[in-house]
Order: C-alpha cells, then structure tokens, then sequence
C-alpha cells in the first residue's frame, strides 16, 4: 500500500511528540509499591517542558509544571499507614496509573555483595522460601550502575515493586527479606525493601563528591583511583597469569575433596568499581529523593586492607547521605564485618576496620549488628543471614520503634589493673555474661613493649578477669582481634560482645 511522504513524515513527527510529552515516572514507583507512612513523600518523574503534571493518591491532589529539562516532582501531605492496595495516577498528556500501593515503613539496602546476597544463596534456601508468602513485604532492585555525574535516574531491573511470595522471594536481598520478616508483624505495618547494591565495591564508591571533598585526607583516594587507571593494562596480563594460577589451585583441591580458600584475584577490569562517587553518582543519587524510613549497609570487605581510612569515609558518607535525603538523621544501621580469613590466623587489618566500624556508632542514631560469631572463616560469603538480618531487625525495634529489647552485646566500658589481670567491664551485659560452648576466648593482653599474648579469661558477674603467664604486669587488653577470631563471649540475650581493644597501638 502506498502512503504518501508527507503523511509518513507526519506521523513520524506526531509519535515522536506524543512520546517526548508522555509524563514518566521515576522507576522506584511501579504497581505494588510501599510509599513511606508520617512524613512528605516526594513523586518525581519526568514531562515535557512547561508541561502540567497532577498526582493523585488516597485522597489527594497534588500538581505542579515541568520544568525547562522535563524534571517535575511533587510532594504528598503525610500519610497514614495502610495495608489496603490503593492507587497512584499521574495526569499530564497522558495517564500513569499504579496500583496495590502501600503506605508503609521503607527501608534502604545498600553497600557490597553480602548485602546483595539472595535469599536463594543463603542458608536453608528452599525451606525458607517455601513459607514465604509476605504480602506486606515488597522489594525493588536497581541495576548496578557507575556514572561519573550524579544520574537523573537508574533502571530497576526490570521487574519493578514485587509482592513477598514463594515465587519471588529467592530473588529478594536475604539480610533484607530476613529483617523484614523479623520486623513487619511486629510493627503491624508494610514493610518496602529498595535494593540497591553492587559487589566488591569500596566505601568511596558509594560516597558524594562533596563528601570526598570535605577532609584533605580524602584526596588519597583520587590519587589511588588515578593510578589504578594509568596501571590498568599492565594489571591485565598479570591478572591472567594469577588466574590461571587460582584455577589450578582449585582444581587441585577440588581433586582432593577440600575448599579452595585462596581469594579470587583482582581483575583490572573491575577498577570502574572503585570509581569515586561512581555508585553514589549512578545508583543513590537518583532515588536519594525517595522518603524512606532508614538505611541498611553491609559493606566494608573491599576496604579491608585499608581500615585506617575507613573510619572518616564512613561517617562522611552517612553524614552527606543524611543532607541529600534532607530527612534529618535517618536512621542508619550497619553490619560489622564477619570473621573471615581463616588462612591468616594473626592478622588484624579485618579487626581494625571492626573497629572503625564500631567508632562510627558516635554519629546519632546509629546502629551495629555485630557478626563476629555467624561469619564463615573460609567463605566471604557466610550463608546465615537469617541472624543477621534478626539482629538488624532487634536495633530497629529498640532505636526506631521504642520497643524495650536487648539490641547490642557486651561493649566495651572500662579496663582496670589488678595484680598480674586486667578487669574488664562492659555496657550492655544483659543479666550477666556467658561463654558459649567452650572455656572463654580470643582474649589477648600486653604489657609496656606492647607484645601480646593468649590470656586466660573467667567471668566474674559482668566482667571479665583476663591474665597471661607471660605478662607479669598487663596494661592492653584485646578481644577477638584477628580476622577470624574463635569469639564466644555474649550477654544474657545471646548477643555477641563486639570486639574491641583498651589500647591505641
């Protein structure tokens, strides 16, 4: 059939118009999606310019003008809590309609792969799975994404808001599913999950230019990413060669019946990973818009070699995280790094970035689940995030919803000479102190030369009195301060000390 050029021209300047001026949502809204209950909630998207936007949502009416670069976003009047599915439509040009959206409590996930990490990776996957029809959980997951300029928005991946079931729930974050199991029945309430995530990454990723800009210390990191960048093809070859080396090595032990334990070694390929502010940039920034309720953060493996740093990036990235949000002191809760590294028993840089770790909970409403005794010294990986996630869900319960529970274990307070021992006391005790399973200890004390040494440890009530026979007159105590320390001291609620060190060496 013959159509003349002016009407195919026509038409192709018509749907191109219509399909500019098609008012668009920002991918964190899709159908089944939990909006955040008792504060604004910004809807944001894009229009064409100068375009008329309206969004419409239980019971409001709430609109604005695209701006010149098609951005809009409107703000909702506080809502209230709901488990009944309603709907959001947006009128411009066109018609956007959403529905099963709830109002809720909604939680970010973020930081590297053992954030990340499936419930159908995790431990005891397909019997977990099998119960888990959720309705009122609901999770979202953002694509990996790096940018070198904070994005006007990221992809999610592809499937959007889904519905806590049987079929679905593999595929959810397991510290995320497994808090919000923990936590939804208890506050009566939905519970939103957005994943957004990326393996291997390094604090500085994650990280705002302005946050990197804000101490001279942080120049470091600039200079060590444009150093990985100029090296980068030489890495390569030494990557292959290393490779095939690891390969073998596996082999090797796989032909033997044992674990291959050696770590995977880094490919150059991977240095986009350690862009800074990349993923904060392609991945945050983006949805940083979104009213949530707090944040959860596993992260720190990639920085483990480099734990004397850690301690200001960290806070710097929780504190300009916190401004973007404008949200005011977000709750934000961690995961300590687990024990791992199993095949070096006296190193410490793991134990020093714990540290830094626990010196972040300074900032205000802070919170640390401690995994020093469910972590797997020859895995990165450990499978049992059904603890981790509970534990996760216990500070939010005490920090966020008043709840009156033990959330933390023995912390340390206070070290006191006495004799040829040290008494160590602690915060947090929880009706006594237990040691599990065997006689107490990853404890080691020092004298003057700072040498240290296994000591012997006994609790009295709520401390614990810690000597060595090689140390006549200790003045350092240390507990569980290795990579993969055998830490069993915990409080009367089963919570792990956290591990800590009286000393500054």
């Amino acid at each position: 059939m013959y159509f003349p050029r002016s009407l195919v021209v026509l038409s192709f300047l018509v749907s191109c118009a219509s399909a500019f001026a098609d008012v668009t949502l920002a991918p964190v809204f899709t159908d089944h999606a939990v909006l955040q209950r008792e504060k604004p909630v910004p809807v944001w998207g894009k229009a064409e310019a100068g375009e008329r936007v309206v969004v419409n949502f239980a019971g409001q009416s709430v609109g604005t003008t695209a701006g010149k670069d098609g951005r809009w976003i409107v703000y909702l009047a506080p809502l209230t809590a709901s488990s009944a599915g309603g709907e959001l439509v947006v009128t411009g040009s066109n018609v956007v309609t959403l529905t099963d959206i709830l109002v809720g409590d909604v939680w970010l996930l973020s930081g590297q792969s053992n954030m990340e990490w499936p419930v159908e990776r995790a431990m005891n996957a397909a019997e977990e799975t099998a119960e888990a029809n959720f309705p009122l959980i609901r999770h979202i997951k953002f694509k990996k994404t790096i940018t070198s300029a904070p994005a006007e928005s990221v992809e999610n991946d592809g499937a959007g808001w889904r519905v806590c079931t049987p079929e679905v729930a593999k595929w959810f974050s397991a510290v995320g599913f497994y808090f919000a199991r923990d936590l939804q029945p208890r506050i009566g309430v939905p519970v939103g999950l957005i994943n957004s995530t990326y393996g291997g990454t390094p604090v500085e990723g994650w990280m705002s230019e302005a946050a990197l800009g804000s101490d001279p210390a942080f120049a470091v990191v600039g200079e060590r990413w444009q150093t990985a960048l100029v090296t980068a093809p030489e890495d390569r070859a030494r990557f292959d060669a290393a490779l095939e080396v690891w390969k073998a090595g596996e082999a090797a032990a796989k032909a033997k019946g044992e674990k291959y334990t050696a770590p995977w070694p880094q490919n150059p390929a991977s240095v986009k990973w350690f862009q800074p502010s990349g993923l904060f940039n392609g991945m945050i920034a983006p949805i940083l818009p979104v009213a949530i309720k707090g944040v959860l953060w596993y992260q720190g493996e990639t920085n483990g070699e480099r734990p004397d740093e850690y301690a200001k990036l960290f806070a710097a990235m929780i504190t300009h995280w916190r401004a973007h949000l404008g949200q005011g002191d977000v709750p934000f809760f961690w995961v300590q790094l687990a024990n791992f590294g199993g095949g070096y028993p006296d190193a410490t840089n793991w134990a020093k970035l714990r540290d830094a770790q626990t010196d972040t909970l300074a900032l205000p409403n802070t919170g640390q689940a401690v995994a020093i005794d469910i972590g797997d010294a020859n895995d990165i990986h450990p499978t049992n995030k059904q603890e981790v996630g509970r534990r996760l869900a216990l500070i939010a319960r005490a920090k966020v919803y008043g709840g009156s529970v033990d959330f933390a274990g023995p912390t340390f307070n206070n070290a006191e000479r006495e004799g040829a021992a040290i008494r160590v006391s602690f915060d947090y005790a929880g009706n006594g102190l237990i040691a599990k399973d065997k006689p107490l200890a990853a404890f080691q004390v020092a004298g003057a030369d700072q040498k240290f040494f296994p000591a012997m440890a006994k609790i009295e009530g709520e401390t614990v009195i810690v000597s060595a026979p090689e140390v006549a007159e200790p003045v350092a105590v240390r507990y569980a301060w290795t990579n993969a320390p055998e830490a069993n001291l915990y409080n009367g609620a089963g919570l792990p000390a956290v591990p800590f060190r009286s000393d500054a060496w």
